[in-house]
């Protein structure tokens, strides 16, 4: 019994202690953290290329896990193996999701080719979109569409071009559900004379007009069609809609011909086309000065929201922050604003894509000069910005990224871990970018 009682007090202690321990464990998670939640750190922050210029314009998830990036390097060395000139060639490169470079490949002539855009494929592989300038054929030395179809190793498959006299440019281009592919971006109807569209309307002309094209699964087209009025209209991104039809968005500065309700100087501008390819609608987004939409995506309740850019402190814009904001609407099947809303500060932000989430959240990747407002900092002339809104548009997460000099964002997407990974270019060499490695390297961070 003696023995009994004077354990007793211990055990009491033991069990008050261990209480505590467990209580406190429960009420301060941070004790030990959970290293899958997002945390909205910086992971790494790395660039790649030579000692030329070289950016990332876009990139995937492959179906490995591994991150695929196309872009434009004007390199003959440092990451880039397989290049001697130091003209404009489109560049892919694999990375792990550690950002480890798998491989690097290189793609075009001795002439300026810029990659645009790239997206997966139904056989594993991937389509190239962007534009490249012919050294001979009837369009030598002006621009065309460019096409490239690249296996999951990067091996090219074939490539095509479509274009006439006069620049035409590439933005964006995908597979569609019938196997075939859709392409837009912009034409100069006034160099092709007219030609570029099949319906038989009579020529439209400007110096740039949205050109969609759609193609079969080999590359040839089954229909042309160009939209737009006497100035330069330009079409930055498309989207399959879920008729099988498609949306074409970009910025008009027209004000005649397919654009009947301009608001300003340069304007948010949709095009919806059936899968014949004929117009359905147009609708104008903005107000007096100059907004320029640089991508579209679907949303979780299926309507559209388009993201850019916008100078207007009138029209639809309600809430104007600064000399330039980043700018997002939302709007349904016939063009009509469900909302809108301004991003940024006092200075000068602009937004280049947007990406939808499997939470119902919407990834804006973005670039800013301001310090105030929606950003909580500046690191030097220009970040490399990214935030994500909800579905109603309001930001759940931001961060900028960038040195003292000039440092842009232009694409970032959802992990399946539920990371974002960022891609764009830098000039800097401080601040949160390791390493300069010429005039202007491709840049790629991840937050986790």
């Amino acid at each position: 019994m003696l023995f009994k009682k004077n354990l007793l007090p211990i055990f009491l202690v033991l069990i008050v202690m261990s209480v505590f321990y467990a209580c406190d464990k429960d009420d301060n998670p941070v004790d030990e953290p959970d290293d899958t939640a997002f945390q909205g750190v910086i992971d790494y922050v790395k660039t790649f290329g030579g000692s030329g210029e070289d950016d990332a314009t876009s990139m995937v998830i492959a179906n490995d896990g591994n991150y695929v990036l196309l872009g434009y390097t004007e390199s003959n060395d440092g990451d880039i193996t397989d290049k001697t000139g130091t003209d404009a060639d489109f560049w892919v490169i694999k990375v792990t999701p550690a950002g480890e470079l798998l491989w690097s490949k290189t793609y075009g002539g001795v002439d300026t080719d810029k990659g645009s855009n790239i997206t997966k494929t139904s056989d594993g592989g991937y389509l190239l979109s962007g534009y490249s300038t012919p050294i001979d054929g009837d369009n030598a030395g002006f621009p065309d569409y460019w096409i490239v179809k690249i296996n999951s190793e990067g091996n090219q498959m074939w490539d095509k071009y479509y274009g006439f006299s006069g620049v035409d440019q590439a933005f964006d281009a995908f597979q569609t559900s019938d196997g075939g592919y859709f392409i837009t971006g912009f034409l100069d109807v006034t160099a092709s004379g007219g030609q570029g569209d099949d319906d038989g309307r009579n020529p439209q002309h400007g110096v740039g007009e949205f050109w969609g094209i759609k193609l079969d699964s080999n590359g040839n087209t089954v229909w042309r069609r160009y939209f737009g009025g006497t100035n330069n209209d330009r079409s930055y991104g498309a989207l399959e809609t879920a008729d099988g039809g498609f949306l074409m968005t970009g910025a008009s500065e027209s004000d005649d011909f397919d654009i009947t309700d301009s608001k300003g100087s340069y304007d948010y501008w949709a095009v919806r086309l059936n899968n014949a390819g004929d117009l359905l609608w147009t609708k104008s987004f903005g107000g007096s000065e100059i907004d320029i939409g640089y991508a579209v995506s679907h949303t979780n309740d299926g309507n559209y929201i388009m993201v850019g850019d916008t100078r207007s402190t009138d029209g639809d814009i309600t809430t104007p922050l600064g000399n330039a904001d980043a700018w997002a609407v939302k709007f349904n099947d016939t063009g009509a604003i469900i909302w809108q809303n301004t991003y940024g500060g006092n200075q000068f932000e602009s937004a280049r894509s947007v990406v939808s989430t499997n939470d119902g959240n919407y990834i804006i990747t973005a670039s800013s000069r301001s310090a105030n407002g929606d950003l909580t900092s500046n690191k030097g002339l220009n970040d490399a910005w990214v935030y994500m809104i909800n579905e109603q548009g309001g930001i759940e997460f931001q961060m900028s990224v960038g040195g003292s000099k000039l440092d842009f964002a232009n694409k970032g997407v959802k992990t399946p871990d539920g990371k974002i990974v960022v891609i764009g270019n830098s000039e800097s060499s401080d601040g949160d970018i390791p390493q300069n490695r010429g005039t202007k390297d491709l840049l790629l961070y991840k937050i986790k």
